[in-house]
């Protein structure tokens, strides 16, 4: 339906203004044709801001294995976590699907599951929701379906991962970790150490399978990203893969290499918001200070893009305007979605209405495509001509 938003504080570009904001046949009504919108809603004392474009996050997988080993079906998990992501003002989700050599939970059964899931439920979720295949680099048996995926454009992203190095236990918390993934995939301990150990003999065909899969998805008009980078010569390599986009790179040093060549710094939003990176690794907010990180991402908690751009402004890092930008405008243009993350005549209507709440901002509505589908304060909706 057409939609009439009155009395907020906008972001238009690069400043927040007072002023009504239209929605006609799913776009934003440059025209301010609101005179015939079907619903109005009363927005005084909220700010309307694009929707959040989250490129990367995989907290849906707690809701398919809330436990290690506890498993619910794929349907209810995706509901539940569209609901999820709704409400914390995201309108567009790319689901971080892990494809990798282990059994389990990021078995090849299980991405493929997701993926027809994704495409048999899309029509019926909220949020505009699509596949970020994160493949591992190891996983070496897959690379001929990834490419019919990404030949039939079933695939949104394409992340290179690479989780193989965190196997040999040379840092303190590498046996801990062993243990985690031996659990999610369901097999002993034992038999993991083992799998690894099978699996890393093939380290040779690795460079020749990542060259072909980037060219793949470039032919394709696939983004490329590379997740953990380690070092400036990484960085470089995947660059020349066609890979313009770096996924938490782990040193400052890979950071401005990055930055110094044009290419994204995504970093994780529960950083900005906790503090500091849960495993001792750059500090997010410190990285947006220096111009070293250019998106933010929910990573594994979908409240956190929200919040942390608060949080940014709110501790002077940056404005507002450019904190949101970091969550909305700019990931949607690295990933080739150029008709929406800002309010501009002919966009798509992505657009949510948030109370600031002094720090703490929550989401009173989320309108994707011009169609409410989050709503906690019916009083201020009013329907008729």
């Amino acid at each position: 339906m057409d939609i009439r938003i009155e009395g907020a504080r906008v972001l238009v570009g690069d400043r927040l203004e007072e002023t009504t904001v239209c929605t006609r046949d799913g776009v934003i009504d440059a025209a301010d044709g609101g005179s015939s919108a079907v619903a109005r809603i009363d927005a005084r004392g909220l700010m309307v801001l694009p929707g959040i474009v989250d490129i990367h996050g995989d907290a849906f997988e707690r809701q398919l294995m809330p436990r290690p080993g506890v498993h619910f079906a794929m349907d209810i998990a995706l509901f539940d976590t569209d609901r999820q992501v709704i409400a914390n003002g995201i309108t567009t989700v790319f689901h971080g699907v892990t494809w990798s050599w282990e059994p389990g939970l990021r078995s090849a059964g299980n991405a493929r599951a997701i993926l027809t899931a994704m495409e048999e439920l899309r029509p019926r979720l909220g949020a505009d929701t699509k596949f970020h295949l994160r493949q591992e680099t190891f996983n070496l048996d897959a690379e001929e379906e990834i490419i019919d995926w990404i030949a039939s454009r079933r695939i949104g992203v394409l992340a290179f991962n690479n989780h193989m190095p965190a196997m040999k236990g040379n840092t303190p918390v590498r046996p801990a970790k062993i243990a985690e993934m031996a659990q999610r995939s369901g097999i002993s301990h034992d038999a993991f150490r083992k799998l690894v150990s099978r699996i890393a003999r093939r380290a040779d065909e690795v460079p020749g399978s990542i060259a072909r899969l980037s060219a793949a998805a470039s032919a394709n008009g696939v983004p490329l990203l590379s997740h953990d980078d380690i070092s400036p010569e990484q960085r470089r390599w995947y660059r020349s893969m066609g890979c313009r986009l770096a996924e938490f790179p782990t040193t400052i040093e890979t950071a401005q290499e990055a930055a110094s060549a044009g290419d994204h710094v995504v970093l994780g939003a529960p950083n900005v918001v906790r503090g500091g990176s849960h495993i001792g690794w750059i500090d997010a907010k410190d990285m947006i200070a220096r111009g070293l990180c250019s998106i933010l991402a929910s990573d594994y908690y979908y409240p956190a893009p929200l919040i942390a751009a608060f949080r940014l402004a709110a501790d002077g890092v940056t404005t507002i305007e450019k904190a949101w930008a970091l969550v909305s405008e700019i990931p949607a243009a690295a990933v080739g979605l150029a008709d929406r993350g800002a309010i501009v005549g002919r966009r798509r209507a992505d657009l949510i209405l948030v109370e600031p709440a002094g720090g703490r901002p929550h989401v009173v509505a989320t309108i994707v495509a011009g169609r409410l589908v989050y709503l906690t304060e019916a009083a201020r909706i009013h329907c008729g001509y």
